[in-house]
């Protein structure tokens, strides 16, 4: 069994959700490597996370954010950890719901995503910095 494993910075990216697919790709060529295996891509970080969904039209990702935003919405008045702003606590929230991470098969060397299936940061801070991600292929 083949191990490969980077850790990838990614660029800041302003609040919502963005695809990183060809990031993730670039960083470990070494997947074409792998006929059979898995690929995870964690983040390291409570404010912004990880999930696979649509890759072609943007109004997925407007959606998604826009859905997020009321399902945990800035200025309650029960969230007590408010010392980095109004976006904190709630980016936490999304976080954890959306998860830390996301893996995918890979099949002869590619990763076996849907057709339109791609990787999304989700960025749930107005003012983030760029984010670390540790991307880990394995198999045969």
């Amino acid at each position: 069994m083949k191990f490969f494993q980077k850790e990838l910075r990614l660029k800041p990216f302003s609040r919502g959700f963005h695809l990183i697919t060809h990031e993730v790709m670039n960083a470990l060529p070494e997947i074409n490597k792998i006929s059979v295996g898995q690929l995870q891509v964690f983040i390291k970080h409570t404010s912004a996370s990880l999930t696979i969904n649509e890759n072609a039209d943007s109004t997925v990702r407007e959606d998604f954010e826009s859905h997020m935003n009321v399902l945990v919405p800035e200025n309650q008045p029960y969230y007590k950890h408010i010392y980095e702003g109004a976006d904190d606590m709630p980016a936490h929230i999304k976080a954890s719901l959306m998860g830390t991470s996301v893996q995918i098969p890979i099949t002869n060397g590619k990763l076996n995503l849907g057709i339109w299936q791609g990787i999304y940061l989700c960025e749930h801070r107005d003012y983030a910095s760029g984010r670390n991600i540790v991307i880990t292929a394995f198999g045969n």
